[in-house]
């Protein structure tokens, strides 16, 4: 190349950057998602079609850091009382998923002979669990791609793959145990890897528990931007790091990381610092999965039948895992729908299986024809999943959309029986009841729509009248008549969703007055950023209140009405500041006694 190395690595990256600019804006235009069009472009630059990128093992181990990014990304964004919520999906359903999934592949791995090539009983069993790890990258990518990671069938989804995370450690040991008795053993047994695995894990937790808050703190008060995105990367790239020096997950480690910072002041900062990597990174690692699509090497080792063998392996495995995924998600209470959602987004194998069948050669468990072989079926796969998902939501819709409709539904009475009224309440739960109530002492006439059965029937037992509906649909908006409401009232119980419908809301009714109960201040903010004409938090007044009547029981009654006055003052002002200059610049603005009245 002109230039030689000096000009190497901007030449690789132009060409990785155009081809994701090219393809993926005509995959997700065909409806086809990003995923499939980083794949597509992957397989067109990679050293099997144009060749532009010779190296494609090398990319693919640099971009395996944009799953670790993605993972401190979505933990940032779960806070640990959802993740203890989600803790009898994580422990059952994946590890039902897991074990159900090992034996059924390694069966049929083991009586067709890995789809037409020979393989004992150990060989089979490895095979089975390496492919019946789903890929973290895909399939939170489409999750998140959909909306759908704090709904319940993403909630599930992404349970399954926090088990798999935790059960790599087990089965590189079971490897290791299936590994021919002439191989090299492995240097430390078992029992002292799981202890090393607890004390990283400890190591992770503690640190980010203790002492990044702090850390974050006295760089905010710095004021040096680029060494707190430095940091936030810094964070990640250790945790990575330690997971990895006792063959954990490095993706758990980072994950970890953002779990425990993700009720912190510095959340949403640290997002912004860390999402532009997690894009880019993410974007190469698909790319770098496409380039590693190499069937013609099998072609020339194993024959032209290999071609069926991969494809008729990949189809297995993705009917397979979603058969099984789907059914045990039935049993654990998923609806049909939601079901067959689950099994399709981890219908895939996973990266780590590559992880497996590399030390399954290792140690001599499994031979590099047939790895070779998992490794490229596993790719298939992959690349198979966004047409999956596709067919799985067109299926779903059409063999029980109807009638999880009807069955929600019954006995109830839809939004578009709804007669036009003054004021729309979305959402019959706590916050919406003490709503109508008022409304209704005042006279006014409204329409309560819930999307929860359970909440219409109990509502009708106190005789009030509650339509089927979900408000952060415009179509089901427009049918309780928001074109000639003067409000609405928004109190679902959805953060990401309540936003979404207050954007669209002020878009499709300009002139529909939004009043939003939200979770905290930082959605609060984010609906206010969104155009919410008023917004509430959930707990504050009652917390004021609350405050108010031990203030008054302690003998401070002459000074309270100030005391709550002043408060209200700051907290107000607090919340100017962070709509202005972000949460955590506007807390320390504050904290520095910052006002814009007094710099005028």
């Amino acid at each position: 190349m002109a230039g030689g190395g000096e000009t190497e690595y901007l030449q690789a990256a132009a060409v990785y950057l155009g081809a994701a600019v090219v393809a993926v804006p005509i995959f997700k235009r065909l409806g086809l998602g990003s995923v499939l069009g980083y794949l597509a472009a992957g397989v067109l630059i990679g050293p099997n079609a144009l060749g532009l990128i010779k190296d494609a093992d090398a990319a693919l181990r640099i971009s395996e850091f944009g799953v670790v990014l993605l993972l401190f990304v979505i933990g940032l964004e779960l806070r640990p009382a959802r993740l203890w919520r989600l803790r009898v999906d994580v422990g059952g359903l994946g590890g039902a998923q897991v074990l159900l999934s090992t034996l059924a592949i390694g069966l049929i791995a083991f009586f067709t002979g890995l789809w037409g090539f020979s393989l004992d009983a150990s060989s089979a069993v490895i095979a089975g669990a390496g492919l019946a790890l789903s890929s973290t990258a895909f399939a939170v990518q489409i999750l998140r791609e959909k909306n759908a990671l704090s709904t319940p069938y993403g909630d599930r989804s992404f349970a399954v793959l926090l088990f798999q995370d935790l059960a790599i450690v087990p089965l590189l040991a079971l490897v290791a145990v299936l590994s021919p008795a002439d191989a090299s053993a492995p240097d430390t047994p078992v029992w002292w890897s799981f202890l090393k695995g607890l004390a990283a894990l400890g190591a992770v937790y503690f640190v980010g528990r203790y002492l990044l808050r702090p850390v974050f703190h006295w760089l905010a008060i710095l004021k040096a931007d680029e060494v707190f995105t430095a940091a936030a990367l810094l964070v990640v790239v250790a945790a990575a790091l330690v997971m990895a020096e006792v063959q954990l997950s490095m993706a758990m480690g980072a994950f970890l990381a953002g779990v425990l910072l993700a009720e912190s002041e510095f959340r949403h900062q640290l997002e912004a610092d860390i999402e532009p990597f997690r894009g880019l990174m993410m974007g190469l690692f698909f790319i770098a999965v496409g380039m590693n699509i190499n069937i013609s090497s099998l072609v020339a080792d194993l024959g032209a039948m290999v071609i069926v063998w991969i494809v008729l392996g990949a189809l297995t495995l993705v009917l397979l895992k979603t058969a099984i995924i789907f059914g045990l998600a039935r049993l654990a209470g998923s609806s049909a729908i939601d079901a067959l959602k689950i099994g399709a987004v981890l219908c895939q194998g996973g990266e780590f299986g590559f992880v497996i069948f590399k030390e399954a050669v290792s140690s001599g468990a499994m031979g590099p024809a047939n790895a070779s072989l998992l490794t490229v079926t596993i790719t298939v796969s992959m690349a198979l999943t966004p047409l999956i998902v596709i067919g799985a939501q067109k299926l779903g819709e059409r063999l029980w959309g109807d009638q999880e409709e009807e069955e929600a539904v019954a006995g109830v009475s839809h939004v578009d029986d709804a007669p036009h009224a003054d004021i729309i309440v979305a959402g019959f739960g706590r916050t919406g009841q003490v709503v109508a109530r008022v409304l209704r002492a005042r006279g006014l006439s409204m329409t309560l729509i819930d999307n929860n059965p359970r909440h219409i029937r109990f509502a009708e037992t106190f005789g009030t009248k509650v339509f089927f509906g979900d408000a952060r649909r415009l179509d089901t908006l427009s049918a309780a008549g928001a074109e000639s409401a003067r409000a609405i009232f928004l109190c679902i119980n959805d953060r990401d969703g309540a936003r979404l419908a207050v954007e669209r809301i002020r878009a499709r009714f300009p002139n529909l007055m939004v009043f939003a109960s939200t979770y905290d201040r930082f959605s609060m903010l984010e609906m206010k950023a969104a155009g919410a004409h008023a917004i509430e938090r959930e707990t504050f007044e009652s917390a004021v209140l609350l405050a108010r009547r031990a203030l008054e029981h302690f003998g401070d009654g002459e000074i309270v009405d100030d005391l709550i006055e002043e408060f209200r003052r700051q907290d107000a002002e607090l919340l100017r500041l962070q709509a202005e200059f972000g949460a955590h610049e506007g807390l320390k603005k504050l904290r520095e006694g910052y006002s814009l009245k007094q710099k005028s």
